[in-house]
């Protein structure tokens, strides 16, 4: 079993910058897919980045593709989601998620195995 723990979150202008964090309990999480979902007000989840197993391949949706950047740091277990740029939009519930399986390379949406408890962020326009 993984526990997956968010951090990071909170209140931003509109154009301003956060860093998310995951912490990821268990070992075997550094070999992982990993990556993030948010879910807006009144919006379903949506998948907005993953990581393959050494952060050498990463995967994001148009949405956030050119602002948000995602890393990981293996020996800590932890997984980043850089954002920039933010905007309105942008505002929702962030989900760290891994998937129980070692990908070389990410070509889409991971599947979400795993689920955090989620950080809230809020863009201010």
């Amino acid at each position: 079993q993984v526990q997956l723990v968010e951090s990071g979150g909170g209140l931003v202008q509109a154009g301003g910058s956060l860093r998310l964090s995951c912490a990821a309990s268990g070992r075997t999480a550094s070999t992982w897919t990993m990556g993030w979902f948010r879910q807006g007000p009144g919006k379903e989840r949506e998948f907005v980045a993953t990581s393959n197993w050494n952060g050498h391949s990463t995967f994001y949706a148009d949405s956030v593709k050119g602002r948000f950047t995602i890393s990981r740091d293996n020996p800590k277990n932890t997984v980043y989601l850089q954002m920039n740029s933010l905007k309105p939009e942008d505002t929702a519930v962030y989900y760290c998620a891994a998937d129980r399986m070692m990908t070389t390379v990410v070509t889409g949406p991971m599947r979400g195995d795993y689920w955090g408890q989620g950080t809230q962020v809020t863009v201010s326009s």
